[in-house]
């Protein structure tokens, strides 16, 4: 019962409802009361006007009567049956009950209806004085007129327990109709993307929620602003940072050509490493802000496919020299190429920064390997490392901006996967993280699934 009235409370839909399914009762119970009252009383003035003309008929026709002897007749409906006699025979009748006519009505009765109790049994009796003056009784018994009276009541009720479901039934398809816009506008928005902040369609909205829909529509538009504003400050920063960190750069190579002590020389390297992360910080940052605003845009009608192992021969030629200085055995697995559809620029982006982390977090004398398979209609990339890998209760975190996982000493920006993670949801494409060795839970294996291409 409290979960019942919490969903009342919080359901508008269903207090709408029950209240329409509560008016509805009310109004047919009191509908109901009033039809049935309403077809008793009209029984009973029907079956006392079938008295009245039982007697005009019986003054104009001139009739006379004669009682029957003894007993009623063996197989007559005594509760149906209409009784016509003379209201002086009363005082002649043989008994106190109702088994023989005449019946011992009082002789003393004016003109009009009674009810009259005869042994027991209540009669509706109408006293009558004809036109030779004398005093008729036409009588019948209110059981058998009751019991009409109330089959026609009950009768006048049926269209209405008929009616009450079938309005119970409307009213339920009605308003779940009336809040399907509702469900569906909801589901639509559930299944956004987190970069699709376009505005949500009203026109095919109800008046009643349209300005809901209007204001979500303008914060939506606030928060594309806000990320549109941030994105541009941090590739305007990253632009603004690349020339003077280029400077230094190059100022600390001119220094370290230069003749100095043993001691600066050891001082020295730390500041160049130090600038060089703050370029690769830089490089990322761009990278970032431009696939973040890409993921904004559609994709074009037509993409061109682009070869794998062309890309696995860029990044390689790139990333080599990191490789062969951390004595790390790298290269292409197999023979099987696969053409996929995405630009080759996001793809080589896509590859660098795997294979770069890899490389970064593959110990000297490490191994790692890319490779490409077909697999259920789609290109299966993968690229291992026999690193420490990521736990399986950090692989979702890792995708976050500036995350690294804890326990790892190499240097690094933290904004690889999120790089990869942008280019991977503007092209479809899926990402899954594993164990390169399950048995041992070590290295990392970087899955990525992309739609398959034909050359035009």
């Amino acid at each position: 019962m409290d979960g019942f009235k919490k969903r009342l409370r919080e359901s508008v839909q269903l207090r709408l409802s029950v209240t329409l399914s509560l008016a509805i009762l009310i109004v047919a119970i009191l509908a109901g009361i009033f039809a049935f009252v309403s077809a008793f009383d009209e029984a009973h003035e029907m079956q006392d006007e079938t008295l009245r003309h039982v007697a005009v008929l019986f003054d104009r026709q001139h009739m006379t009567l004669k009682y029957p002897e003894g007993k009623n007749t063996l197989g007559d409906d005594e509760e149906s049956r209409l009784i016509i006699q003379y209201l002086a025979d009363g005082s002649n009748a043989s008994g106190v009950d109702d088994d023989a006519i005449p019946l011992p009505f009082p002789t003393t009765l004016a003109d009009g209806l009674f009810t009259v109790n005869v042994g027991g049994e209540a009669f509706r009796v109408l006293v009558r004085t004809t036109a030779h003056g004398e005093r008729i009784a036409v009588a019948q018994e209110t059981g058998a007129r009751d019991a009409d009276a109330r089959e026609s009541a009950w009768r006048s009720l049926l269209p209405f327990l008929v009616l009450f479901p079938v309005l119970l039934l409307v009213v339920g398809d009605l308003v779940r109709k009336l809040f399907r816009p509702i469900a569906t506008l909801s589901a639509e928005i559930d299944q956004r993307a987190e970069q699709e902040l376009h505005p949500i369609d009203e026109n095919h909205l109800p008046t009643e929620v349209r300005p809901f829909v209007v204001a979500i529509n303008r914060l939506l538009a606030r928060v594309a602003n806000t990320l549109e504003t941030q994105r541009r400050f941090v590739a305007d920063a990253a632009h603004e940072l690349r020339s003077p960190l280029t400077a230094l750069s190059l100022q600390a190579e001119r220094l370290a050509a230069a003749d100095m002590s043993a001691q600066a020389h050891e001082r020295l390297l730390p500041l160049r490493r130090g600038i060089e992360r703050g370029r690769n910080l830089v490089d990322q940052l761009l990278n970032l802000a431009k696939a973040q605003a890409d993921n904004r845009v559609a994709l074009p009608v037509q993409v061109l496919t682009v070869s794998v192992h062309q890309v696995y021969r860029q990044v390689l030629e790139d990333l080599l020299p990191l490789a062969e200085f951390k004595q790390i055995d790298i290269g292409v697995e197999g023979e099987t190429d696969a053409q996929v559809r995405i630009s080759e620029s996001e793809l080589h982006t896509l590859v660098k920064n795997l294979v770069d982390n890899a490389i970064r977090y593959t110990p000297p004398g490490g191994r790692v390997d890319l490779s490409v398979s077909v697999v259920n209609g789609a290109a299966l990339l993968q690229i291992k490392d026999t690193g420490p890998g990521i736990a399986p209760q950090e692989r979702e975190r890792v995708f976050d901006p500036f995350y690294r996982s804890l326990g790892t000493d190499e240097a690094g920006s933290g904004l690889g996967l999120s790089i990869v993670q942008a280019i991977a949801e503007r092209n479809g494409a899926r990402i899954d993280l594993a164990y390169s060795d399950e048995t041992q839970n070590s290295g990392l294996c970087v899955s990525v699934s992309l739609k398959l291409g034909t050359d035009d």
